[in-house]
């Protein structure tokens, strides 16, 4: 199931004590629908999900659907390291009105393959929505085999997968053995025209948040066969992406959205802001 090309993982706004707040967090969807943004992933790795409570993504979730109000797709992380969890929080974001479900593969428990298999099986079968696979070894330090995704991709409504793995081999490999209909989307954003030469659709983005309009330019310039001006647009672009995550994300990100005046609050702990001097070059980097 294809989605658009790019796809933000959108930070969770919050305000001066850190809670959530839902006027900043309209301001931002707006700005982010007005500057390239194709589709939204809310609850995941960017939106702090583990900092997040059962009843803050419930709450998250809902608000984002009544604002997008059907103009884009808006896809849930509902998923955790324990299957229960998963599946108890995966039925309760279903009846929001979300449009997809986003499921990360379980993280320090370390499950080995038919763990993950009957993990992610456990999650699809308790919702009818779509789902997208989520897999990210940098941070939950499995990384799902490629037999296990195509495996999963044979369960009638897993019908994507985010692949933060970096390997190019491997998601070759996942679109070659996939349904055509079967969706990747890049997790690292300066592999997305990579991803998209090999067949990916497009990418997960957080910096989608303040390059979301030259990356949607340079994925519909691949897209339409302008393979030099969409290469040259990543090679520009590239020391900006990589700019987005000098700090643990989403810091970076956030940081730069409050000097570009959409303000989103901070982070919450164990995440910290960035120091001054971060905050100097990245804005250097991003020229704001």
């Amino acid at each position: 199931m294809k989605f658009g090309h790019i796809l933000t993982a959108m930070v969770t706004p919050f305000n001066e004590q850190n809670e959530l707040d839902f006027k900043r967090t309209e301001n931002v969807i707006e700005y982010l629908i007005n500057n390239g943004t194709e589709g939204l992933v809310i609850g995941g790795t960017t939106g702090e999900s583990p900092t997040l409570t059962k009843e803050e993504k419930i709450q998250l979730y809902e608000h984002v659907v009544k604002v997008v109000n059907g103009r884009i797709p808006v896809i849930a992380g509902t998923g955790s390291n324990s299957t229960q969890s998963t599946v108890e929080l995966t039925k309760a974001a279903s009846k929001t009105g979300i449009d997809g479900i986003m499921l990360v593969t379980p993280y320090y428990n370390k499950p080995n393959a038919e763990g993950l298999y009957k993990h992610f099986e456990a999650a699809a079968q308790a919702t009818d929505l779509p789902v997208m696979l989520y897999n990210i070894p940098g941070r939950s330090v499995i990384n799902m085999a490629v037999e296990t995704t195509v495996q999963l991709s044979k369960i009638p409504n897993i019908v994507s997968i985010k692949d933060a793995s970096g390997d190019l081999d491997m998601m070759s490999e996942i679109i070659e053995k996939t349904d055509d209909d079967f969706s990747l989307y890049v997790g690292d954003d300066g592999l997305t025209l990579p991803a998209m030469a090999v067949g990916a659709d497009g990418v997960v983005s957080v910096a989608a948040h303040v390059l979301g309009n030259d990356m949607n330019q340079m994925a519909k310039s691949f897209v339409n066969g302008d393979v030099l001006q969409a290469s040259k647009l990543h090679r520009q672009l590239l020391p900006k992406m990589n700019a987005c995550f000098m700090a643990p994300s989403p810091a970076p990100v956030k940081a730069a959205l409050n000097e570009l005046g959409v303000n989103v609050g901070s982070v919450r702990l164990p995440l910290v802001p960035l120091s001054h001097q971060e905050l100097d070059v990245l804005k250097s980097e991003l020229s704001i």
